[in-house]
């Protein structure tokens, strides 16, 4: 049996590669035998995942219990803080909403807080051999230290020795290292081991002397000089993540739009709603070779596209307000009535399709009503307690097996009657174990649903596509095998083991976890 170790992931910065680091060392030490799970006390994103417990925690803690070959637990981030709004959040506690609350009232908290993070780190530390630790922003914010329950607070109450990951793309690398480990205590900087240099492109030997400098400068090592691995894609967590997303797709498909065989592409319209979430439903689409996806704020030559995607929103009723303000209601309802046009709508997108939105209870702001998009026969009311579960069922429109989780705080009914004279009734969407969910209309362009992870399913996604297609009137490729979004990203797991294994010092790395400082 192996020693007890941990080890902790900090950064120089947000996104500077903290996650997919730690993704990497979960499966590099699976790999090697040991029985590891990832933690992060505390994340802050509205990108978020249900657990077999029905609880909910943030997707890079999913994205690390799957590389560690584990189902995700409430306990491998015990804290996840959900924006709602510029000055506060929805807090989240070992999977269950705990109530929203500004910053200060958050951090008047802190005792409680902290017994959860101990328990739930305890509960991993009982049951797996390693713990995988990440931290969260910037490890030396000096003005937020007192609050600190995630980085160097966690280190030191667990004796974790730690790594400090850099990013050397955003440029500034000397500084990003030297400047933090000037700023931090003494007993802090005690515990940083080393040093990973993430992001690097070009010639590493032109880096050698950064590296000495580093070394000489700072009395410790650098792990590794990391390459840009675009090969593997982690699930995003943050804003900051989904413009990179939006950047780089669009990016690499700009020369396609412009050429002739665009007309053969499957052209989809992605909403950017200002509190959007659990954006990661499309990354999946995105990876089809026949699909395009623009994400859009303005309703701008709507004609031109195929579909039009609403995404989830940690704030429906503000976003819907904003789709009104925007200019969005006609020119969406235009683009329904025509015959070969789709219209879908994921969770709180699916919820902006109906009739009307309320809060009464003032969930989410002092707004209590405001209407929707009209387009399906639904009425939506937000409610305090919220739906967080695992669902399989069979969808109406294709008939076959989809899969996927819930969280929703509103609740939303299929009026039994149809608005317009003449017009069919809408029905649900989805049968799930759990019961019907989703609408669907008659024409059976205009969908909407709550389940999470919907075109994950191979099946699924191959029927929709084929759909498009053929109300498109283009040539669907058969052949392509449309796989399971699970079995693309286990291949992706060992892919990145592998980049990092070769280009970090994996073994000495080990060697200091295993010599696991005592608290």
């Amino acid at each position: 049996m192996k020693k007890k170790s941990n080890i902790i992931f900090l950064g120089t910065g947000s996104d500077v590669g903290k996650s997919v680091t730690a993704t990497a060392f979960c499966r590099i030490l699976k790999h090697r035998g040991y029985r590891v799970a990832p933690f992060k006390a505390q994340n802050m994103s509205n990108n978020s995942f249900v657990t077999l417990e029905g609880g909910e925690i943030g997707r890079a803690q999913v994205t690390q219990a799957e590389a560690c070959g584990l189902a995700p637990s409430v306990h491998m981030n015990p804290v996840l803080l959900k924006p709602n709004s510029d000055m506060g959040s929805q807090v989240v506690l070992q999977g269950q909403v705990y109530g929203n609350m500004a910053a200060r009232d958050y951090y008047g908290l802190k005792s409680e807080i902290k017994s959860k993070v101990r328990e739930s780190y305890q509960k991993l530390e009982q049951e797996y051999d390693t713990i995988v630790m990440e931290g969260a922003g910037s490890c030396c914010e000096v003005n937020l230290r007192e609050h600190d329950i995630v980085n160097f607070e966690m280190a030191l109450s667990v004796g974790a020795p730690v790594v400090l990951v850099a990013d050397i793309d955003k440029g500034g690398v000397f500084a990003q290292i030297i400047g933090a480990l000037e700023i931090i205590s003494p007993e802090e900087r005690n515990l940083v081991a080393g040093f990973i240099i993430n992001k690097f492109r070009g010639d590493p030997g032109l880096f050698k002397t950064g590296i000495e400098y580093i070394e000489q400068r700072t009395g410790k090592p650098v792990f590794g000089l990391v390459p840009v691995f675009t090969d593997f894609k982690i699930d995003a967590e943050d804003s900051m993540s989904l413009e990179k997303t939006i950047a780089s797709h669009s990016h690499a498909r700009a020369s396609e739009r412009e050429s002739p065989k665009s007309d053969q592409c499957i052209h989809i319209a992605v909403v950017r709603l200002p509190h959007v979430s659990n954006f990661t439903d499309l990354e999946v689409l995105e990876n089809e070779p026949e699909v395009m996806i623009t994400w859009l704020k303005t309703p701008d030559q709507l004609e031109k596209y195929d579909v039009i995607i609403l995404p989830g929103s940690k704030s429906t009723v503000s976003d819907m307000t904003w789709l009104h303000e925007r200019g969005w209601v006609t020119p969406v309802k235009k683009f329904a009535d025509r015959d070969n046009k789709l219209v879908v709508g994921l969770c709180g997108g699916f919820q902006m399709l109906g009739i009307e939105i309320g809060d009464p209870h003032e969930i989410e702001g002092r707004t209590k009503k405001t209407q929707g998009l009209g387009l399906l026969n639904v009425f939506t009311e937000i409610e305090k307690t919220k739906v967080v579960r695992r669902s399989v069922g069979q969808d109406k429109l294709f008939g076959v097996k989809v899969c996927g989780y819930e969280i929703h705080m509103g609740r939303t009914k299929l009026s039994s009657s149809s608005r317009t004279e003449g017009r069919e009734a809408d029905k649900n969407f989805l049968e799930l174990e759990t019961g019907p969910d989703g609408a669907i209309n008659s024409r059976g362009n205009v969908f909407g649903t709550y389940l999470h992870g919907l075109f994950d399913s191979g099946a699924f996604r191959k029927k929709f596509l084929e759909h498009v297609a053929k109300e498109k009137g283009i040539l669907f490729d058969n052949a392509i095998e449309r796989r399971d979004y699970w079995a693309e990203k286990d291949k992706n797991y060992d892919q990145l083991a592998e980049h990092f294994s070769k280009y970090v010092d994996v073994e000495h790395i080990i060697r200091i976890m295993e010599k696991r400082i005592d608290n």
